[in-house]
């Protein structure tokens, strides 16, 4: 289980990008794309999918804005793609504005295989303002993974397809905060002209015609094909084909495959000599061997007839060299041998390493990101057999990046004598941190030369708690620390000022014995969730590491005291600072200098992110019941929500439709499996049918699976919400229409009651109403996470924003948005005017 863009991906990423021409093509005129595809903010990077049969990953579209919808609207009608038959992973559409069906974009969508999921679904529909009906007409399997398929608040026809016909199993899927059904005119092709085309289920209970929108049936293959797949023509397809197919009884016709694709044609298993790769087509070896992750050393091997990024858990590479997987003998030592590292990409080769057969020699003189790259590649070894050499790296600050080590069993010693030893590293002055690490040397002892930032406290500590017997001898180590402040006078700060992302610092006036040997400050700082961080921490000689760093210059009035002012920070976050005095080093000269311990400082609040989960229902012809739950990251003390609303003006289609007709009959939403409504969830309990004397209803206890079924919900909803802000949400300004309603968002509350125009008395003709911008309305909630908004139009659609807010800080955060209608009034539609002359109007048009 995964969540958007999760380490699986990484399986679908080649390292050559397996060039098109060596792909096998399906069809002949197509391509195999990938991995992956992420079409995002742009219409134009939809270009990216021309000739495209196959994506091999994700297809993910999102973020293609409002401020051009019409404009949008017109492109989508254009844009079509119908060489593309399946994604082997996950389609999801977020916030694509101006397009109203899948219907030309994927019209040969056949097959979504949901190898790698998003975070448990195939398909997510997500907030897609203007999508009316999914049309994937031809979408005939999902092979794993559920549907999610929520707050979309124009989409309709979800009642009418099958979900049965499509996956083996429907009841984990999600269909919530949609158009609802009593408002959506779902009439399947035919149904109008008493030429009925398309099948009748039974789903949910509800046996009924099958569509995806007015135009295109959903497609059900005669009973006697059973689990087999069928042509257009209803006759049944190869038992090797999935989805559908172009030809009856031909495995070279399908499109796609129930198990493997080989050289054409759809087959159960991958013949010798070939490989299964990422689950739906057979390669060679030699094009396994190609393959490999992004930034990794190591390529594919084969496990079990499959080509895989790494052995399983249990198994092991024979060596650094082979392709194939052997099983361990109880825990697996991932077992590595003796290695130079000179650079990031020795060092690759050492990823998952646990034990070092041989020597371990570290000479790296240049590079950037030195620390954390060789903790990602180094970070889980734990035995040398031989002995540890480090020398002529001038990057390293610290060793801290083998964080694992723990012993070094000197089977074999450097000139007989060292098991350890650290020669001329320029920046090297910190080992490990003694109190956290342990580490033993078996036999042999430590050299270290000519490391003039480590000082001979440092290799003392290092002596002490590796278990060395003889006695430490500080003579032998004089020639280390000659260039290092050893004995530090401690900085104190005097003063720190935060705001949200901001934080000023002050620190007392530093003097060494000659004012001239002191040339600036360094300032350094980093998120710290926890207050355990060391100096060291991810530091190299080249100042490429996990710390920030500022200069800071001397005061110009030797009598003020330093200071800096320290941003861009992130709001309600504790970083930890410390800073050192930079002083010149001159030979012979006994240098004293200066640093502050760790301190940490927390950075003020600012406005939160989106309220999450928000839903509303209508008790009443002129009411509205609001719900959400709090945001993820307040950044702060959430103190209020500011709740605006706006009714909105009704679908034009509906003053089209003809009414008159016997046939029209709307379907009744069936709720997915799992999912309760809201206003069903909401509703008092009510005395038991026995008698009154039993008092009110208790509801049940909530089962494991229903425990199970929320925790995964609300744990999606998070994930959604961090993929939101972390890598696709980006606020833009608005244009000036939209400029003055959200000025509101932060401006005095409004006090208006809340009745807004009917719509019915415009300009327009037969009936329909003009179009009209409609006022927004706000009020602000402490305390709790509902609201109830009164005075409102009967059977009108609204559109409610939840902003979170901080008392501390001036603005609130991006809405979280739900559409919601009223209920109808009570004798709102009794026509008292029955003898008039709109009477006759209307019965003209029926007859």
């Amino acid at each position: 289980m995964w969540s958007g863009g999760a380490k699986d991906n990484l399986t679908l990423f080649w390292g050559l990008l397996l060039s098109v021409s060596t792909i096998y093509l399906w069809p002949a005129n197509g391509e195999i794309c990938g991995p992956s595809i992420d079409i995002r903010n742009d219409i134009s990077e939809f270009k990216r999918l021309e000739n495209c049969t196959v994506v091999e990953g994700y297809l993910q579209i999102l973020l293609i804005g409002d401020k051009t919808s019409n404009v949008n609207q017109e492109v989508f009608r254009t844009l079509s793609f119908p060489k593309l038959t399946m994604v082997t992973d996950y389609l999801l559409l977020f916030r694509v504005s101006g397009l109203d069906s899948l219907s030309t974009l994927f019209p040969n969508l056949s097959v979504i295989r949901g190898r790698n999921l998003f975070y448990n679904y195939a398909l997510v529909i997500f907030e897609m303002t203007s999508l009316k009906d999914m049309g994937l007409y031809n979408l005939r399997n999902i092979t794993r993974g559920a549907i999610r398929i929520e707050k979309n608040p124009e989409l309709c026809y979800l009642d009418s397809v099958d979900w049965s016909r499509i996956m083996d199993s429907e009841s984990n899927n999600f269909i919530a905060g949609n158009k609802q059904s009593k408002e959506c005119g779902d009439v399947c092709p035919g149904i109008m002209e008493d030429n009925l085309s398309c099948m009748k289920t039974s789903f949910n209970d509800n046996y009924s015609f099958r569509c995806w929108n007015s135009n295109h049936c959903q497609e059900v293959c005669p009973e006697h094909c059973g689990k087999r797949a069928c042509a257009e023509t209803g006759k049944c397809c190869h038992a090797q084909c999935l989805g559908s197919c172009t030809e009856p009884d031909s495995d070279m016709a399908c499109a796609a495959c129930l198990h493997y694709f080989h050289e054409g044609r759809c087959v159960p298993d991958c013949p010798p000599g070939t490989y299964k790769f990422e689950g739906w087509r057979c390669i060679t070896m030699d094009l396994c061997s190609s393959v490999h992750l992004p930034n990794d050393f190591d390529r594919f091997v084969i496990h079990e007839g499959e080509c895989v990024p790494d052995c399983p858990s249990g198994f092991t590479r024979l060596d650094s060299q082979s392709m194939f997987c052997s099983a361990c003998d109880g825990l697996c030592d991932k077992i590595c041998y003796a290695k130079v590292i000179d650079s990031v990409d020795a060092a690759q080769s050492l990823k998952g390493c646990t034990v070092i057969k041989g020597n371990l020699h570290i000479n790296i003189r240049r590079g950037n990101n030195i620390a954390s790259e060789l903790e990602s590649f180094m970070g889980l070894i734990q035995t040398v057999t031989g002995y540890v050499r480090i020398r002529h790296s001038h990057t390293l600050g610290s060793l801290s990046f083998l964080k694992s080590l723990r012993y070094i069993n000197g089977e074999e010693l450097l000139e007989g004598l060292y098991a350890f030893s650290a020669l001329d590293n320029q920046h090297l002055q910190f080992l490990w941190d003694w109190t956290q690490h342990n580490l033993t040397i078996r036999a042999g002892k430590l050299f270290f030369r000519f490391n003039p930032k480590l000082c001979v406290s440092e290799i003392r500590g290092m002596w002490e708690k590796t278990g060395i017997t003889e006695k430490f001898e500080e003579d032998e180590f004089r020639h280390n620390g000659d260039r290092a402040s050893c004995e530090s006078h401690i900085l104190k700060f005097k003063s720190n000022s935060t705001m949200s992302n901001k934080i000023k610092l002050t620190w007392e006036r530093y003097r060494p014995p000659d004012y001239r040997d002191l040339i600036s400050f360094i300032l350094y700082y980093k998120e710290a969730p926890f207050q355990n961080i060391t100096e060291f921490d991810g530091q190299d000689g080249c100042g490429s590491n996990s710390w920030n760093m500022v200069d800071v210059d001397l005061p110009q009035d030797k009598d003020m005291d330093p200071g800096v002012l320290l941003s861009p920070l992130k709001p309600w976050t504790q970083y930890a600072v410390f800073v050192r005095a930079i002083t010149l080093v001159v030979e012979d000269k006994h240098i004293l200098g200066a640093k502050s311990e760790v301190v940490y400082i927390r950075t003020n609040p600012s406005e939160p992110t989106m309220p999450l989960d928000v839903r509303a229902y209508s008790n009443s012809s002129s009411k509205l019941l609001v719900k959400w739950s709090r945001p993820i990251s307040p950044n702060g003390n959430l103190t209020y929500y500011l709740v605006r609303w706006q009714q909105q003006p009704e679908d034009r289609d509906l003053y089209r439709h003809n009414y008159c007709s016997k046939e029209l009959k709307i379907p009744i939403r069936i709720s997915a499996t799992g999912v309760v409504d809201m206003e069903e969830d909401t509703k008092p309990t009510k005395s038991d049918n026995g008698g009154a004397d039993k008092g009110p209803c208790c509801p049940c206890p909530k089962s494991a699976d229903d425990l199970k079924a929320e925790a995964e919900d609300a744990s999606y909803r998070k994930v959604f919400e961090n993929f939101l802000h972390n890598a696709i949400f980006t606020p833009r300004p608005p244009d000036r229409r939209r400029r003055d309603v959200f000025a509101a968002a932060n401006a005095t509350l409004l006090h208006g009651a809340g009745v807004n125009g009917t719509g019915l008395d415009g300009n327009g003709t037969d009936g329909e109403p003009a179009d009209r911008e409609y006022p927004f309305y706000e009020t602000r909630v402490s305390g709790r996470e509902g609201t109830e908004i009164s005075h409102l139009q009967s059977f009108s659609v609204y559109r409610i924003d939840i902003h979170a807010c901080n008392h501390e800080v001036k603005h609130c955060s991006a809405a979280a948005f739900v559409f919601s209608r009223t209920k109808p009034a009570d004798k709102a539609d009794d026509m008292a005017w029955l003898a008039g002359s709109g009477w006759r109007g209307w019965r003209a048009r029926c007859s």
